[in-house]
């Protein structure tokens, strides 16, 4: 059995270190991988985003499986390609892959088939988006980039000074590029926020146990969005019956809205909620696996991972129960220092073992080289440190402890994770 995952981070090692151990005790190759992820498997210097050289890549190993993890090749239509070429491929085709594409698409589909989230408005002209804020009157006000932007295309604007700067940026000065063509004002919701991660393959919808992000930079939630900074799964305020509640309001409603689309979904669906005081509401999806909450979710995962990957891909998965391990995860991302502004890489990361490994936990490479023997930090998030316990107090211990083994200059890792 030969499989082919493709990215380069943390989720992506998350990913192959769980497919690892399948009873199917597959080969695995990465295009392009990582340091750490060659420790683990043969990593091929193909860029994530190039399909032509992902479906070669595929066809010279003759693999059984590749496996598309980033937002970028999903949406540039990676799995279409693959599939056109007889590969089979676990994710969402160019099609699906829209719900996280085009912020306009998913908003319009949530008003569409009345699905939980906040109101908004959409626009391709920056005077009238600022009309419309002035008129709203409301702050903090959310704005955001209609297309992909690395995670980093929302703008909470705290005054009217910010928003404007915001809709210049993003529409005038396009710092995403052609992803500020449009952008989508909306209501700022308040209440804890959830990730819920769901494998589904069109008719089926098997979520994944709940996490928690921290995407400020900095202690208390301060500081400028990141990727990540750390998680922890389940996540404390997502009851039994608030899971019932997104199952039937959310969930369901979302997979038989793009069926109703003839855009059906297969492969994993992620849901960022919004406990609000209104009831759960939808903040935003994404065609993917989460990146820093793969690392703590998977850990979780008892069933065998390339199991349901078979049988999301063959429409079977209402034939499958999947089991998760009982107790808590948490997982502390470690940065560059300056991340995710400015940065330096090349620093050597020590405390590490040869496999970049340490006792206690489990370490995912996110932005790594292994050059010369030694690894080096070459991203902004570099590691995600990530342990598990029967209660998340002892998941976050052993994560701590692990973290404070490790070293390399100017390293960044916020203190307080899992602790609100």
């Amino acid at each position: 059995m030969k499989i082919l995952v493709v990215g380069g981070g943390g989720r992506e090692h998350a990913v192959i270190k769980k497919l690892k151990q399948s009873s199917a005790n597959p080969a695995i190759y990465c295009c392009p991988g990582n340091g750490g992820i060659s420790k683990d498997a043969v990593c091929v210097p193909v860029k994530a985003t190039d399909i032509e050289g992902v479906v070669q890549c595929a066809k010279e190993r003759q693999v059984d499986l590749v496996v598309v993890t980033p937002d970028d090749p999903l949406v540039l239509g990676m799995v279409d390609a693959l599939q056109q070429a007889g590969i089979r491929a676990f994710g969402p085709n160019k099609a699906a892959a829209l719900i996280e594409g085009s912020k306009v698409f998913s908003k319009d589909l949530m008003k569409k088939y009345n699905i939980p989230t906040a109101k908004y408005e959409v626009f391709d002209d920056p005077a009238a988006a600022l009309a419309y804020i002035e008129k709203e009157n409301t702050y903090p006000t959310v704005i955001k980039a209609d297309g992909l932007a690395l995670g980093k295309g929302v703008v909470i604007a705290a005054t009217p000074e910010e928003a404007k700067d915001a809709v210049s940026s993003i529409m005038e000065d396009k710092i995403f590029g052609a992803s500020g063509n449009q952008i989508v004002v909306e209501e700022f919701l308040t209440g804890p926020e959830v990730s819920v991660l769901a494998f589904t393959d069109a008719h089926v919808v098997a979520p994944m146990v709940s996490s928690m992000d921290h995407k400020r930079a900095y202690d208390g939630d301060k500081g400028p969005n990141t990727g990540g900074m750390g998680t922890i799964a389940p996540n404390p305020h997502y009851t039994e019956a608030l899971a019932e509640r997104c199952m039937r309001e959310i969930f369901v409603p979302t997979i038989e809205a793009m069926n109703q689309e003839g855009r059906p979904f297969k492969g994993c669906l992620y849901f960022g909620l919004m406990l609000t005081k209104d009831g759960p509401k939808v903040i935003e999806y994404n065609c993917r696996f989460g990146d820093p909450e793969t690392q703590v979710v998977l850990p979780l995962l008892k069933t065998d991972l390339l199991d349901i990957m078979n049988a999301v891909i063959d429409e079977r998965l209402a034939e499958l129960a999947i089991e998760w391990e009982t107790g808590a995860a948490a997982c502390v991302c470690i940065a560059s220092g300056g991340y995710p502004k400015k940065y330096q890489t090349g620093y050597e990361i020590t405390g590490l073992d040869a496999n970049g490994g340490l006792p206690g936990a489990t370490v995912y490479h996110a932005g790594t080289r292994f050059a010369d023997g030694k690894f080096v930090n070459a991203g902004g998030r570099v590691l995600g440190v990530t342990a598990r316990g029967e209660t998340l107090d002892e998941a976050l211990a052993k994560s701590y402890a692990a973290v404070e083994r490790i070293h390399f200059q100017d390293m960044h890792y916020r203190r307080d994770i899992g602790r609100k």
